[in-house]
């Protein structure tokens, strides 16, 4: 079994219009680090027990690192019964090349950061 690919552009405009669900299929201290705003995570090493309900009848969109791990897994991927499926070619490395943004630590972290010198600039 082999997953179609789109590449980071295409999936935005789908993601844009509503049109995808994006599956993060990378492990829970990956997504953590850096992931694509707005996906959902499912491991691949927990990926059996995810449930996605009425999440099937939209076109699934998979993602790791650099595509690898998506399309070495594909046939268990493919057996949630998505309507259609996808993995996007390159991974999230494809997504950050497309100048396509993403959520990380360092966001949250920077966030954080800037409300403490606002609260408390003299400290800073």
């Amino acid at each position: 079994m082999k997953l179609k690919s789109i590449d980071a552009v295409s999936l935005k405009k789908r993601l844009d219009e509503g049109k995808a669900i994006l599956i993060d299929v990378r492990e829970a201290h990956e997504h953590a680090r850096e992931h694509i705003e707005g996906s959902r995570l499912a491991p691949l090493s927990r990926f059996q027990l995810e449930e996605f309900g009425a999440d099937r009848d939209k076109t699934a969109v998979f993602y790791c690192h650099s595509g690898g791990r998506t399309g070495f897994n594909a046939g268990l991927l493919l057996s949630k019964g998505f309507r259609d499926a996808y993995h996007l070619s390159g991974g999230i490395l494809a997504w950050k090349a497309a100048g396509l943004p993403t959520r990380s630590k360092r966001d949250a972290a920077g966030a954080a950061g800037e409300g403490a010198r606002k609260r408390f600039g003299w400290l800073f």
